[in-house]
């Protein structure tokens, strides 16, 4: 009994150890070809809610117009992410003061690698692909996902989450 107990150990190491072994070697995350169309559906308030999803995306974002934030954005947007405290001039001032970012000409389709945007209800995620550095080899990259989630209220993000944490980058 004790020796099939440690072949059946052994043997589970070692495949574990293989698979471990292996783990480097991934898919690359790819964004998709046409990202626009990923924010379009035939449901009139999916597609009002995934519409402000990518221009808060785009527009606030990719080119800082955060100055339109009253166009996507409640005056209550409650926030999940550590870094960026709750209410909409709040994460105005995060951007625009604390990173400084200044508005840029808003680009005509979104640069931002999107793999995914899913809808239900009042909930839009958009998976986005993100290239971070690889610790044991900074020279090299590798891709992973990350998300934004938002609840949508009359066509506005009022709630948002994503995977940050302090001890991270911000995502893409």
């Amino acid at each position: 009994m004790h020796r099939n107990m440690a072949v059946l150990l052994l043997g589970t190491v070692l495949s574990a150890s293989g698979f471990l072994g292996g783990a480097g070697a991934q898919e690359a995350v790819v964004a998709a070809e046409d990202v626009d169309a990923l924010f379009t559906s035939p449901d009139p308030v999916l597609n009002r809610n995934k519409q402000a999803a990518y221009h808060i995306l785009k527009d606030l974002l990719e080119a800082n117009h955060w100055e339109e934030a009253d166009r996507w954005l409640t005056a209550d947007y409650h926030q999940h992410n550590p870094m960026v405290p709750s209410g909409r001039d709040h994460v105005v001032d995060f951007f625009t003061k604390v990173l400084k970012r200044t508005p840029r000409p808003v680009p005509e389709k979104m640069a931002t690698p999107v793999v995914a945007v899913l809808a239900e209800g009042d909930l839009v995620t958009v998976v986005l692909r993100r290239v971070l550095k690889e610790p044991r080899d900074p020279s090299k990259t590798y891709t992973t996902t990350w998300f934004d989630m938002w609840r949508f209220k009359d066509g506005k993000a009022d709630e948002h989450w994503d995977p940050a944490s302090k001890d991270l980058p911000p995502g893409p």
